[in-house]
């Protein structure tokens, strides 16, 4: 019978111990790391939804010569939607303006006669995000103001809306010249 050598017979069991107990330490260091991480993508994507939408209607007034307004918590809490300014104080100041159901996009007709044309879908922040309200609309010549109690105020001080999301914070500035930030 053949004795084995110390290196032939594997690992001890206290060797094997000590590999796991390792192991474990480090997923214990690494999970809230990656958790902070991952919570921040999804801040950070929040944000840059919000800034994209500001942008997206800052251009889409200026290609169509229409005044546009980003209305934010529209209809509730974290959700957003881009209207079209009609010049009626009924249509723009309504509180059902954010209704898919009144207001549908694409528009029940295609009629260019007929507003308004240019209203966006209602959309969703992720994840529990969470936005300041505040209504911020764009002149066809790429200016901003912002609307408060339907009434057009200039922006003499840039705008900051914060995007909030499990305590940490974004910040996004919109000036009179419609130059959009995010910080």
């Amino acid at each position: 019978m053949r004795s084995l050598r110390r290196s032939e017979r594997g690992y001890s069991l206290l060797e094997l111990m000590l590999v796991i107990a390792f192991a474990i330490t480090a997923m214990t260091i690494a999970v809230p790391v990656l958790t902070d991480v991952s919570d921040n993508s999804k801040l950070n994507a929040a944000a840059r939804e919000i800034e994209r939408e500001f942008q997206s209607a800052r251009l889409k007034s200026v290609s169509t010569n229409r005044l546009l307004r980003v209305r934010l918590n529209c209809p509730s809490t974290g959700m957003y939607r881009t209207v079209e300014y009609v010049a009626s104080p009924a249509v723009d100041g309504a509180t059902n303006r954010c209704s898919t159901s009144t207001y549908p996009f694409p528009p029940a007709d295609s009629d260019v006669m007929t507003r308004p044309n240019f209203d966006g879908p209602v959309r969703i922040l992720p994840l529990g995000a969470t936005v300041t309200s505040s209504i911020l609309q764009f002149q066809p010549d790429g200016t901003a103001v912002t609307i408060v109690s339907n009434v057009v105020t200039a922006i003499t001080t840039p705008v900051t809306i914060t995007v909030t999301r499990k305590g940490k914070s974004k910040a996004i500035t919109v000036n009179a010249a419609g130059k959009i930030q995010l910080q």
